[in-house]
Formats: structure tokens, sequence, C-alpha cells
């Protein structure tokens, strides 16, 4: 199976990974990144094809991820982050998605879903305040998902919380400049974004838990298999394997540099039987989670080709799989580092860059382990639902 996103990659690989530094030191993408990755389509794999999108399969897109992120992490996150968002704006009201990308096919979409503002209803709609973090890529997009909760008369958020997700044009919100300044993932210009009495019609906005439940896939008239995953292995998609990338990049550039190192006891490298150990194995552990991400994704693909239900203790599971291959990765990708001397980690060797990126998506909301694996633990015991907010991530 070919996939022209990943010949365009491939063909400005080199490209990609020297626009690195660059991405960093500008503290969001380079224009000159941007123009690739419009040229490659990776934004629109998940788009619906009658807005010039591939309707790819989630497999494909992870594995462009993956690549790009091995060349440059910021690269690579940015894609696996604003290309998920097509992905939801595919099952939104007709209304919106036209004036997304009637006009054009290439306009991105940022994010984030944490509810951090409130929606308070008003005739026709809503009205909107509220200031989030971590939109990134945000300075390339024209539109914004934003997570809110609904709010009553005064504008407070009603209990119990009902969760949505808003969509903007760039006109309704702020970009907070210099509020991304942080040790990892620099490039991805993940700023604050405010809203002030924002206008929000109804068609704007969609309860989060109709995503949860599938609902809103089911009725969206979306038949690609693609668009009927759960949302809690789509959405996690692109960010736990741009950290499965960034750790693959790390690899790659660390064999390069120990290929000719000379350690300060005058042994190359290449005869020292305790780094090869601990680079193969740790080569191994990258491996198994990029394949581990891999089948769990094609596993809920072929549960919604052949029409099967898919159960909280299997999203339970899914959710474990993705938060396990990311800290696999980082762990494994920890071990490489800590044997590549001082030298690597001078700021003109790009395995530290990786090394912080890896790190800085490790930290997301996606990855925290505990509420996710003690959820996995109480559902194999036969607690299905867990209890409170156990289950908020799943």
């Amino acid at each position: 199976m070919t996939n022209p996103v990943m010949d365009v990659i491939e063909e400005r690989a080199e490209e990609i990974a020297a626009l690195g530094p660059a991405n960093e030191k500008l503290g969001k993408l380079e224009d000159r990144t941007v123009e690739i990755l419009k040229e490659s389509g990776v934004i629109r794999m998940f788009q619906p094809a009658k807005y010039g999108g591939a309707e790819a399969h989630p497999v494909e897109f992870a594995e462009a991820v993956m690549r790009l992120s091995s060349l440059d992490g910021s690269t690579g996150w940015v894609a696996g982050i604003v290309g998920v968002h097509p992905w939801e704006m595919a099952m939104c009201d007709p209304r919106v998605q036209e004036e997304v990308w009637g006009e054009n096919h290439d306009t991105w979409v940022a994010s984030p879903y944490a509810p951090m503002g409130v929606i308070r209803p008003v005739d026709g709609g809503y009205i909107f305040n509220g200031r989030w973090q971590f939109s990134s890529g945000t300075d390339h997009c024209d539109w914004i998902f934003l997570g809110a909760f609904l709010g009553d008369d005064d504008g407070k958020a009603m209990m119990p919380p009902q969760n949505y997700h808003v969509i903007l044009p760039r006109s309704d919100y702020e970009i907070v400049e210099d509020s991304w300044d942080v040790v990892g993932l620099r490039g991805t210009g993940s700023k604050d974004i405010i809203v002030k009495d924002a206008f929000i019609p109804d068609y704007r906005a969609v309860k989060f838990s109709r995503f949860l439940d599938s609902s809103q896939q089911r009725e969206s008239g979306m038949t690609a298999s693609g668009y009927h995953i759960p949302y809690t292995t789509a959405f996690p998609l692109g960010i736990t394997s741009a950290v499965i990338g960034i750790a693959e990049g790390a690899l790659a550039s660390a064999l390069a540099y120990q290929s000719t190192r000379v350690q300060i006891t005058g042994t190359q490298v290449k005869a020292d039987p305790y780094v090869l150990t601990a680079i193969s194995e740790a080569a191994e552990e990258i491996r198994a989670s990029r394949v581990t991400m891999l089948d769990n994704v094609q596993r809920f693909y072929d549960k919604a080709e052949k029409g099967e239900e898919v159960t909280f203790a299997d999203r339970a599971q899914s959710r474990r799989t993705q938060v396990a291959s990311a800290w696999r990765a980082v762990r494994a990708m920890d071990e490489i580092v800590a044997r590549s001397g001082g030298n690597g980690m001078r700021m003109d060797n790009p395995i530290q860059r990786f090394w912080r990126d890896a790190h800085m998506g490790l930290g997301h909301a996606i990855h925290v382990p505990g509420s996710v694996m003690h959820a996995s633990a109480l559902t194999d015991l036969g607690v299905t639902p867990p209890p409170g907010p156990m289950i908020s991530m799943i």
C-alpha cells in the first residue's frame, strides 16, 4: 500500500530535519516547515474527501507523524495534534465544515480541548469566555476547537459539569504572544488562547459526551471505518505517535554520533560491549512501542470495519496501551542518551533536542499513567465502569 504523504516526507526529509533548530529558535514552526506539511497533505489525511481529504487509514496517519517526529519533534508534534482535528471536524455540523474548508481545503484547526472556558446559553447559541494553555501550532491555524463547560445565566459552570467542544474562527480569539517558554517542543508554538464574550452559534458547540459514546460518529454520515474508532483511540493517536517518533529520532541521531565516537578511555564505542548492548536493548524497546501502538489502532479499525461493539474494557485497554507505549519509548531513549557522553548534550547535537522534546511530550495529559492504569486494572477486575474521574480519559 503506497502512502503519498510519506513519499513527500521522505523527499523533504533532510530539509525537515535541517529546519528543526530554526523552528526551536523561532518558538513556532518556520513558514517553510508549514509549506512542506501542506505539500505533504499530512494535515488532510483525516479530512473528508469532499474537502480534499484522504479519509486515510489511521495507521498511515500514525506512521507519517512518527516519521516527521523522527526528523524534528516540533514538526511531528504539530502534525500529530493539528492533523487529528479534521477527524473530529468531519463529524461536526456541515455548516461549520463549509465555513472552515469551503474556500480553502488547507485551512488548519487548532485546539486545546481542556474545558477552561464557560459557554452561557443565549438566543441562537452561547456567549463564550475563558483562557487556555497549550494551543500547538496555533499561529498557523485559522480556526480552533476549545473545551468548555456549560454555564448558567450568571456564567458559572453548571453541576454536574457538562463538557462541550466549541469551534471558533480566528477573529473570535486572541493568541497570547510570549506565553510559550518551555524546555522542549519549543518549535510547536503552543501558546495561550483568550476568548472574551464571543458569540457562538449553537451548531458550533458539540457535547463531548457524544464523541465519547460514539453517537456523534454514528450519526455523522461518515462511512469510512477510520471515523468509527473510539474518540479516546483517535485523539491520542497523533500525540503518542509523535513521542514514539521523537524517540526514534533520538536513536538515529545517537547511532550517527556513536559510529565515530571515541570515549575518554580511548575505546571506540563500536568496541564497547556495554554501550552496544544498551543501545540494542533500547532500540528494541522503541521498536516494540511502535509496533504495539500501531497494532492497537489497527485492532479498533478492524472492529469498525466489522461493525463490532467497542466496550469500555476495550477503550481502557487501548488507553493503557497508548500510555505504556509512550513511557516505554522515552525510558528506552533515556538509556541511549545516558550513554552519549557530555558531547551528546551539546546544543549543536540533535540528541539533546530530541531528549527534551520527548520528555515534554510525555508530560501531556493523555500520557499521565495513574488514573488510566488504575481504571484499566479495576476494569480487568470486573469494576466497569470504574468510579469517579478516573474514566475521564477513557
